[in-house]
């Protein structure tokens, strides 16, 4: 059975940093892509970094681009979000999700979506 179960969600203040994981279980990271995705309260899901294993395609959104990073440990079969400078803006439920290629435009051919941590930003 496929799974993905990430943790490292919380609470942290403006400017400050979180790292999220993503294992996978019942599947090796090496043959899929492995996006991150969040939802605001009110809003859609948005696609915010995606990293495929096998070529070491990574894409990132604008909107995180230059505070957010995607990296993973085959040995642990781990995909990580790593958010710096974190604002406001950034709170919400992340969630992970595999998918043959690598395009955070397309969550929905994404599958063995993970259960969702929440990130909150405030001070």
């Amino acid at each position: 059975q496929l799974q993905l179960v990430e943790s490292g969600g919380g609470l942290v203040q403006p400017g400050g940093s979180l790292r999220l994981s993503c294992a996978a279980s019942g599947f090796t990271l090496e043959l899929f892509a492995i996006g991150w995705f969040r939802q605001a309260t009110g809003k859609e899901r948005e696609g915010v970094s995606c990293i495929k294993s096998s070529d070491g395609t990574t894409n990132i959104a604008d909107s995180v681009k230059g505070r957010f990073t995607i990296s993973k440990d085959n040995a642990k079969n781990t995909v990580y979000l790593h958010m710096n400078n974190l604002k406001p803006e950034d709170a919400g439920i992340y969630s992970c999700a595999a998918a043959p290629e690598c395009d955070i435009s397309r969550p929905w051919v994404f599958a063995s979506w993970s259960q969702g941590t929440h990130v909150f930003v405030s001070s």
